[in-house]
């Protein structure tokens, strides 16, 4: 008799949460939610504090191309399924970032809550305007120089580099046709011919003109990390080698 009534509990008791879950669609939507949580969760590559770290600066209006060249190059896995780096993005707020091609992108660390960095890759906009006078923007680039092992521009994010005094003394380049007003605004960077020159590296600092040849400034710096056998096997990865004849 007891444990009938016990049985009669435990039913009532299930059909009670039935109805309510039928009734309250509110709780049922919480709980797909939780499920949906855990199954991002599961698909989110993990930090691992013992890898390098890449960090991909974004802002308002960045040019969504140098923030994905990157981010194709280093999150890609060794032959063997090994993880070789942490890749994050990093932004002054955690605002979801607007592209100058008008995507959307969520920020993984804001400047203040940044691991550190081994690397920092610097991306441009069309109008450097607004980055080039945010002191927060110029100020972290600054910090940030004196614990990375190196630092890659792209594009127009050469001014940002020129602003931050960083790389005073060293070749770099810009977008093609913006050299010229580079050397005027920071005489103290060595800017080379943007006509001819797509990339240059100089020490811990690189640079390229940006677009789709951000690809190459991320796969010499991973050749540098790795070995040329790796990087021809990200290019693999990437189908880079199938572009050579694109023209045909």
């Amino acid at each position: 008799m007891i444990k009938f009534k016990i049985i009669a509990s435990i039913a009532f008791i299930a059909v009670l949460m039935s109805c309510d879950s039928k009734t309250n669609p509110e709780s049922k939507t919480i709980n797909q939610t939780e499920v949906e949580s855990d199954t991002l969760t599961k698909h989110l590559r993990a930090f691992d504090s013992e890898l390098p770290t890449i960090g991909l600066l974004m802002y308002n209006g960045v040019l969504q191309s140098e923030v994905i060249a990157t981010s194709d190059v280093f999150s890609k896995p060794t032959e063997d399924g090994k993880q070789l780096f942490n890749v994050v993005s990093i932004a002054e707020t955690d605002n979801p970032i607007t592209t100058e091609e008008g995507m959307h992108f969520v920020p993984d660390y804001t400047f203040e809550n940044s691991p550190k960095l081994t690397a920092l890759f610097v991306p441009s906009a069309y109008d450097m305007y607004a980055q080039v006078h945010n002191e927060k923007i110029v100020d972290f680039i600054r910090e940030r120089n004196n614990e990375t092992e190196y630092v890659v521009s792209n594009c127009a994010g050469a001014q940002l580099i020129g602003e931050s005094g960083i790389a005073d003394g060293k070749k770099i380049v810009t977008w093609i046709g913006g050299g010229e007003q580079l050397q005027k605004d920071y005489p103290n960077l060595k800017v080379q011919n943007d006509s001819l020159v797509t990339f240059v590296e100089d020490g811990k600092f690189s640079s390229s003109n940006g677009n789709l040849a951000s690809y190459i400034s991320a796969l010499n710096l991973l050749e540098k990390m790795t070995s040329p056998e790796h990087r021809k096997f990200v290019e693999s990865y990437l189908y880079l080698d199938r572009l050579q004849d694109w023209k045909k």
